[in-house]
């Protein structure tokens, strides 16, 4: 078990793979690190464990006064973006310790959070999957939304489906299995798909599983 539970990495785009029995799979490429220890949480001070994690070299005017202040604080190299993670084993990590793509192995299974493909103004149709009027001549309808709801209300509830802005919001996609961990480029390849346009920053986490509690059912023998 890695003593952190993620890292800061960028998507790099889609390839596919051949696995023993020659069936293509399709996976994608993450550059995972390398990221820098910028600051530890501690038990005694914090109530819990974990690292900030700096990814991504970046210019110094690029930064604000606080964000270089935090940086010069801690005495950590100016990087683009910051994470916090949970820390397995406090002493494991110090500060400005490298954190790579060796933290995982071949066969995890992970998961991946960012900010998907913005998509502009889009309609029910394409962004809710309606199926839409019909398309013959004279129907008037095609791919309107048509009723809003209730007219006793006279306003329109919260939560129903209209046209508007789609895409460009956080997303995370779990179960994605790691197939091959390149240690020297820091690259790690998952099978399927993640969300975000080739070079944008994702977060790669290794999700807590919980222990299972005990059954308190009574059966009869």
């Amino acid at each position: 078990m890695p003593v952190v539970k993620g890292i800061l990495g960028r998507k790099l785009g889609m390839t596919q793979l051949f696995d023993e029995q020659g069936q293509a799979v399709t996976v994608t490429v993450l550059e995972a690190g390398p990221c820098v220890v910028v600051q530890k949480r501690t038990q005694s001070k914090d109530g819990y464990d974990a690292v900030q994690l700096g990814f991504g070299e970046v210019k110094e005017r690029r930064l604000n006064k606080p964000q270089r202040g935090h940086l010069a604080a801690h005495h950590a190299p100016l990087r683009r973006v910051l994470g916090e993670f949970r820390l397995q084993d406090p002493e494991a990590l110090a500060e400005g310790q490298e954190v790579k793509a060796d933290i995982f192995t071949p066969g995890e299974v992970v998961a991946v959070s960012g900010t998907s493909k913005g998509k502009g103004f889009a309609g029910v149709v394409k962004r809710y999957h309606f199926h839409g009027g019909p398309a013959t001549r004279g129907s008037m309808f095609h791919r309107k939304p048509a009723s809003s709801g209730a007219t006793d209300a006279a306003r329109i509830f919260k939560g129903v489906r209209k046209p508007g802005h789609m895409g460009a919001v956080r997303v995370t996609t779990k179960g994605l299995r790691v197939v091959r961990v390149d240690a020297e480029r820091n690259l790690i390849l998952v099978r399927g798909a993640v969300p975000g346009a080739p070079g944008s920053l994702v977060r790669i986490t290794m999700p807590v599983v919980a222990e299972r509690k005990p059954s308190r059912r009574k059966f009869v023998s």
